[in-house]
């Protein structure tokens, strides 16, 4: 074998290697850099040298005791307990691929799920050298000459511009087949390299739709668009029917969570491939996704045909899954062929956050004051069972500095503001502070406390972009007026549910409710009766906000 070296084709890290085996009795270990992954290294068995002080916290490991290739080589070896964060030898060996490969948190690293990949190492501790980590690759022998090794590429910021948390939900069907298959993960990966994908831009992650959706990756699994590429390039076909709808609720429900590394404020969008048509119900998945506020955007290709049309079951499956029906969320592309010029328009549309009109849902994005009656009639024990039916409607909601508010007012003959929408934004000290009121007693003024209310709470946030919502609790019949306050309160764009208790007149709760007042006005003879009120007042605030979006 001739010792003359040759360039190495690498990915992220070159590593100049030795004629012969590395690993072999009396090669010294090869130092690799913080960030030399597992496919960086072409041998079966092979020993480095991995430097100290690297980021803990910038790792990026797949799996346990047997890792992704795409993970690094120091910080597996730092998972498994091979070495230290100080440094040292370390000796690697090739594995198959595999797939599932497991997150444990183990020595200061928090591992990774991956659902698959295409070749996998195991580390163990290596023999030592008095070679000198260093943290770049080194080597005995000499490069050719103008050659230089490359640097540990830093991690890059991505497209400031374009920071949202993206989902590509493609056709994995036999409707769509291998060949055409691979062609729309070519197509995706386009999509992916022009979003500018970054620590600090677009993230992405990737789920296929088939008899059964799998969530190929996670938006926080890759933050650069190489490991993105990689990542969807080993994405296998699975076949199937497209059951579309199916996997679009998956992936609302199950994608676009904080442990899988969805980001506080930004855009949640599903971009969702369809070549044909979906052979299960999407209308209803659509109607889950923007309650969850994700922005559903569609990429038709090759439409049913006339003759095909009488195997579809809703033509206008389109209209009725895509965020808003205005033909900005849909998009079409006649075949998998020649698809170029279709990748940059897709991308300028996924980075046009002022038009994701669905990011805004009703649980993150009203204002609701609970206006409660702490009158002699109530009793300590009913009044307990009042502020609980107050917190079961508070907590569903996504209390932030940027997300609902939440108020109280507790109201007998005088007004007494618990606390304000200003006060609080986070669910747990809302939720606090509301088992902590204390009961007033006294008497009944309910029409003076909704104008106390609407001046003294919703007065302050008028320019909140929120919708505003006002719901009543009272067990008995105000000495003063309720429809009047109620009507301002109407006017000045507020929403009231009105929740009776024993002996509060229907009159006085249909007066203050707003309309459809059959809808926004409830009655129960008994406290316990409250519970199942719940559910009725949140399906209620939901139902206006969508209304109010259209």
């Amino acid at each position: 074998m001739s010792a003359a070296w040759s360039p190495t084709i690498c990915l992220g890290v070159c590593l100049l290697l030795l004629p012969g085996p590395m690993g072999s009795e009396g090669a010294a270990p090869i130092a690799i850099t913080c960030f030399t992954r597992g496919l960086d290294i072409r041998k079966e068995k092979a020993d480095v040298l991995c430097p100290g002080g690297c980021p803990l916290e910038e790792f990026s490991v797949y799996g346990n005791i047997v890792y992704a290739s795409v993970s690094s080589i120091c910080g597996a070896a730092v998972h498994r307990g091979v070495i230290s964060n100080s440094g040292g030898p370390v000796r690697v060996y090739s594995l198959p691929g595999r797939e599932n490969y497991s997150s444990v948190d183990a020595n200061g690293i928090q591992s990774q799920m991956l659902s698959r990949w295409s070749a996998s190492f195991t580390v163990t501790k290596g023999k030592s050298s008095t070679q000198e980590a260093t943290g770049q690759a080194v080597s005995t022998a000499h490069p050719p000459t103008g050659k230089r090794l490359k640097k540990t590429p830093e991690k890059k910021t991505g497209n400031k511009d374009c920071k949202a948390d993206i989902a590509f939900l493609i056709d994995g069907s036999f409707n769509i087949g291998q060949r055409r298959f691979n062609l729309q993960k070519n197509f995706v990966g386009k999509v992916a390299l022009m979003l500018g994908i970054g620590t600090e831009g677009p993230h992405v992650g990737l789920v296929q739709a088939s008899e059964h959706p799998k969530i190929e990756f996670y938006l926080k699994n890759f933050t650069s668009a190489k490991d993105v590429l990689f990542a969807i390039k080993e994405v296998g076909f699975r076949g199937g029917n497209s059951n579309t709808g199916k996997a679009l609720k998956h992936t609302a429900q199950k994608f676009f969570t904080v442990d899988a590394g969805v980001r506080k404020g930004i855009p949640k969008v599903v971009v969702v491939f369809i070549d044909g048509w979906p052979s299960d119900d999407i209308e209803e998945a659509g109607i889950v996704a923007r309650e969850f506020g994700v922005n559903v955007f569609i990429v038709s290709v090759a439409k049913p045909i006339p003759e095909e049309l009488g195997m579809v079951q809703d033509v206008s499956f389109v209209d009725k899954a895509v965020c808003r029906n205005n033909g900005f969320f849909s998009y079409h592309m006649p075949n998998w062929f020649g698809t170029t010029k279709y990748v940059k328009p897709l991308v300028q549309k996924l980075c046009t956050h002022e038009q994701m009109m669905c990011s805004k849902t009703c649980y993150n994005s009203v204002n609701i004051a609970f206006l409660i009656d702490g009158s002699s009639s109530v009793g300590d024990s009913n009044f307990r069972l009042m502020l609980e039916f107050v917190s079961n409607i508070a907590k569903t909601f996504e209390i932030s500095d940027i997300g609902a508010k939440i108020a109280a007012v507790q109201f007998t003959y005088d007004q007494h503001m618990e606390f304000s929408f200003t006060d609080y934004n986070t669910k747990e000290n809302v939720l606090a502070v509301i088992r902590n009121i204390r009961y007033m007693s006294g008497g009944t003024a309910t029409g003076d406390a909704i104008s106390f209310t609407v001046r003294n709470v919703f007065g302050p946030i008028r320019e909140s972009p929120n919708k505003n919502f006002l719901v009543i609790v009272t067990d008995g019949q105000s000495y003063d007026d309720v429809q009047g306050p109620a009507a301002a309160a109407h006017d000045a764009g507020i929403t009231i549910f009105s929740v009776g208790v024993a002996w509060a007149p229907l009159d006085d709760l249909k007066d203050m409710a707003s309309k459809p007042k059959e809808s926004h006005a409830f009655f129960t003879r008994e406290f316990t009766g409250l519970e199942p009120i719940v559910s009725d007042v949140i399906r209620g605030i939901c139902r206006d906000f969508l209304e109010s979006q259209q």
